[in-house]
């Protein structure tokens, strides 16, 4: 999906290809994309915060802001940790530590800005929501390839991609494509055109 000025629209519906994996496929979106013409951001879940998929966007001006897996590595102090271990070892009361409202919630939340495994620099943001600090189920993290803007920019503009979700439910729920049982690329195809000209 592409925003732009509060405008939010589909870019691409693409059938899955088993010869090719997703990563290639968002490559293959990026690269047909033009080149950003300011600031822009390339909105993810954590299938998708590989250095080849934020590569591929950087190339056309888009930063990379996206959920991360919590056993992604990152380096404090040149200290080899799974980011899930080194949570372990954060208190509320660290200097580094702040409370930030996103939505109408409060987080807990510490930024590191340093090196991952292949990515020389970037901001991870791990969170808690207020009332389950150091709950390890209740862990997020959260990565942008823009160290140059604030915490609180990076989680508002992360919950932005809650438009992606909102169309697949739609998607599933209106247009009924999570029911059809076509097997053949074109009939599919038509299938989706005739199912989103009937929705709008």
């Amino acid at each position: 999906m592409l925003s732009c000025n509060g405008l939010i629209l589909n870019y691409a519906n693409i059938l899955y290809d088993k010869s090719r994996s997703k990563i290639q496929s968002v490559q293959e979106i990026a690269d047909e994309l033009p080149v950003a013409p300011m600031i822009s951001y390339f909105l993810c879940d954590s299938w998708y915060t590989s250095v080849k998929v934020m590569d591929s966007f950087i190339r056309k001006g888009f930063y990379t802001i996206g959920a991360l897996k919590t056993n992604r590595v990152i380096y404090p102090c040149g200290i080899r940790q799974k980011v899930s271990e080194f949570a372990l070892h954060l208190r509320k009361t660290d200097r580094a530590v702040s409370l930030v409202t996103v939505g109408g919630r409060e987080f807990y939340v510490y930024r590191y800005e340093g090196e991952l495994n292949d990515i020389p620099n970037a901001v991870v943001i791990i969170s808690y929501p207020r009332e389950s600090f150091g709950d390890p189920k209740a862990l997020r993290v959260f990565i942008s390839t823009n160290a140059g803007i604030s915490t609180q920019e990076i989680l508002d503009t992360y919950t932005e991609r809650w438009a992606i979700e909102l169309f697949f439910r739609q998607s599933k729920n209106r247009l009924a494509l999570d029911k059809y049982q076509i097997r053949s690329r074109q009939g599919i195809e038509r299938y989706w055109l005739i199912m989103s000209l009937v929705h709008y």
